[in-house]
């Protein structure tokens, strides 16, 4: 089992519209790939950055389902997340397998 972690800390006063926008676009589409086999969003609590952190996660069977998403869909996503908030939040991924 892969986990692929976006992990984004948004300004304040941006995450209901960067949630909006998240659930309304951003997950749906990725999820349209056919590539992942589940997705959950969550909040990072307590955490040391400004602003509100999320991270973002995607489980797929196999690292070759990540891999084509990160080839047909990664790029595009991420332009338009960016296109749409520009400097207000900051994002990284990590990519993770399930060990136990």
């Amino acid at each position: 089992m892969i986990l692929y972690n976006i992990t984004v800390i948004v300004e304040d006063g941006l995450s209901d519209e960067w949630l909006s926008w998240m659930n309304e676009s951003f997950i749906p589409t990725a999820m349209s790939s056919g590539l992942f086999q589940s997705n959950r969003l969550l909040r990072v609590l307590g955490s040391p950055n400004e602003g509100e952190t999320f991270c973002l996660q995607f489980t797929c069977a196999e690292l070759e389902a990540y891999n084509s998403f990160k080839d047909s869909y990664e790029k595009g996503l991420f332009e338009k997340l960016h296109g749409r908030f520009g400097n207000r939040l900051v994002s990284f991924n990590s990519l993770m397998e399930l060990v136990n």
